[in-house]
């Protein structure tokens, strides 16, 4: 397949700009790939949709404050993105992204406008990849009093104290990521607890969403493209019980595509089967590609040109996912982070 195939036009005022008022008022579009049949709903309504026995799999990955403006020596303004700590690097390296970039070569000192932590840049990447060693100041401390969540840039308003915690699942417990894994903003504590008491178990893994996760696929072949590198558990008592779920006729649904890639990676490290792992992964799912610990899917609508839709078409087939985005279009359906839910089952 070409990249292009997946190719949509959005207007502008379908890419939500908050979130809804209340979590699952959100709107949900269920696709049911053996009926080849489309259906309107609301995401209150998932438990109408699941059934006891089925495994919800959760990412409980948290989004850490991870944008922090600083100062050149000189005065000039840069962004820097904390991304991950460096892996193998001196302690109190860190990855990150610069903007502008060419205001962070290596060598250069850049520090908080307080003076309170300064950075020195150790090495350059490309598309704005530094790595930067912390010399003064506590980077935990600092992002906790004045980094920003990084919410995408097509949400065009400032983030601010609120988006700390809206920007986030209500399950979200190991902070790490610089994304939130966004399927899941659909769920309340309420309706997780509907879920359980009807049945649905609740299973957590873990994938630090990175910027990675949302880098456009340039290439017209999508098999050029290659992932960036993120963290990801899944535990030997969460594999086990998973595993039983499906002997048992249940479904495992995975939320969310970051999800997916953590059950998936977790199964490439044994084998094929469902087992304990963890690690760094670099899993790209794009079509064609079989599943191995996925039944059904809880997502959002995703930006063309990305290993998201490339993921979602893998899962439902790239005509039927085709068929899904025009009727979400033409339905009034909201788009990205902070938009409506589509099932597949």
């Amino acid at each position: 397949m070409r990249i292009e195939d997946l190719d949509y036009e959005l207007p502008p005022e379908r890419i939500a700009q908050h979130p809804s008022a209340r979590r699952e008022d959100a709107r949900l579009l269920v696709v049911d790939r053996a009926a080849s049949q489309l259906s309107d709903g609301v995401v209150a309504e998932l438990p109408r949709w699941l059934r006891a026995g089925d495994a919800l799999v959760l990412n409980e990955t948290r989004v850490r404050p991870a944008r922090l403006e600083v100062r050149r020596t000189t005065g000039g303004r840069v962004e820097l993105l904390f991304v991950r700590p460096e892996a193998g690097g001196p302690a109190d390296s860190w990855r990150v992204l610069a903007r502008p970039a060419r205001h962070a070569p290596p060598g250069h000192r850049l520090s908080t406008s307080d003076g309170a932590l300064t950075v020195e840049v150790t090495s350059a990447g490309r598309n704005g990849e530094r790595v930067v060693r912390v010399i003064e100041g506590d980077l935990a401390a600092t992002l906790g009093r004045m980094g920003e969540v990084p919410l995408p840039p097509y949400i065009h308003h400032a983030p601010d104290s609120s988006d700390r915690e809206r920007y986030q699942t209500v399950y979200a417990r190991v902070e790490g990521a610089v994304a939130a894994p966004t399927a899941g903003l659909h769920f309340s504590e309420a309706l997780l607890s509907e879920l359980t008491a009807r049945g649905v178990l609740l299973e957590r893994v873990l994938l630090h969403v990175g910027p990675g996760t949302f880098r456009p696929v340039t290439s017209s072949d999508p098999h050029a493209h290659v992932m960036d590198e993120e963290y990801f558990e899944v535990p030997a008592d969460v594999a086990g019980r998973l595993r039983g779920a499906r002997e048992r006729g249940g479904r495992i649904v995975a939320v969310g595509t970051t999800a997916v890639r953590a059950l998936e990676s977790a199964c490439d490290a044994n084998g094929g089967t469902l087992g304990p792992a963890s690690g760094w992964t670099r899993k790209y799912i794009l079509p064609p590609y079989r599943f191995q610990a996925v039944d059904a899917l809880l997502t959002n609508f995703h930006l063309p040109r990305t290993t998201l839709l490339l993921l979602v078409a893998a899962f439902a087939g790239n005509e039927l996912v085709r068929r899904a985005y025009r009727h979400a279009l033409e339905a009034g359906y909201r788009f990205y982070s902070y938009g409506d839910a589509m099932l597949v089952v």
